[in-house]
């Protein structure tokens, strides 16, 4: 769990500057877990804060964002790999991504800090949707369209049958149910193709519509309510 100074951590409750936070410190005023802290403790958000018995830890409420990632982030909330999704982001709270995009692929991710939605969504089937883009090494033929479509030995296992539109002679869309690890690009190597491009396009009722490159948007209302129809059968993960 990531870790900052007591004094920021009071001071992005708003409660007083960090320097303010410094002299409650050193007066006395402030435990944590109930213990007097020394300058300098370092908290997590699992640490209670208090100030002259008053809790003030900060309450941040569940936070729901659609990410278009760039090719060349990765899906990591591990800090110190360059690159990370957290770093590139920067939000102001922690949140984590839902499921993973590889750093070669580029499109829609979700990021959150709700851990209950998390479990509900990967572990839901058919209601978890994910629509692709992609552009291969040479041309598409009907028999690779058959192939992609109805099952592609892979990872000990056959995929299951998924909807392929073919969009150019280099180019198709497909429809995912499935999380297979590299799960297009193993597809389509084992049928002798190259993928250049690979865009996520939409998860579930989410699209990239209108989220630049590199942007997030928070989800509406309306997207959030949909979602939780759709996963309100999918137990939880414990």
């Amino acid at each position: 769990m990531e870790t900052k100074r007591l004094n920021k951590a009071i001071s992005e409750t708003g409660y007083c500057s960090r320097r303010g936070a410094d002299k409650l410190i050193e007066a006395g005023e402030v435990k944590v877990n109930g213990q007097l802290p020394e300058l300098g403790t370092k908290v997590t958000a699992a640490d209670v804060i208090s100030i002259n018995g008053k809790i003030i830890t900060k309450e941040v409420e569940n936070i729901y964002l659609a990410f278009n990632k760039p090719v060349g982030v990765t899906c990591t909330t591990e800090r110190h790999i360059e690159g990370n999704i957290i770093d590139y982001i920067n939000y102001p709270e922690r949140i984590f991504p839902i499921g993973r995009l590889d750093k070669p692929s580029e499109g829609l991710i979700f990021m959150t800090n709700d851990g209950d939605i998390v479990n509900k969504i990967l572990r839901s089937k058919n209601s978890h949707q994910k629509e692709y883009v992609v552009t291969v090494s040479r041309r598409i033929t009907d028999n690779f369209i058959y192939d992609m479509s109805n099952g592609v030995p892979i990872l000990d296992t056959v995929t299951e049958k998924c909807v392929v539109k073919r969009i150019n002679d280099t180019t198709f869309n497909i429809i995912l149910t499935q999380g297979l690890n590299r799960q297009i690009r193993r597809m389509c190597d084992y049928l002798g193709y190259q993928v250049n491009t690979l865009q996520r396009v939409r998860i579930m009722n989410i699209s990239l519509d209108g989220i630049k490159k590199g942007e997030y948007r928070s989800f509406t209302e309306k997207e959030l309510s949909e979602i939780n129809e759709l996963i309100k059968d999918s137990s939880k993960t414990f």
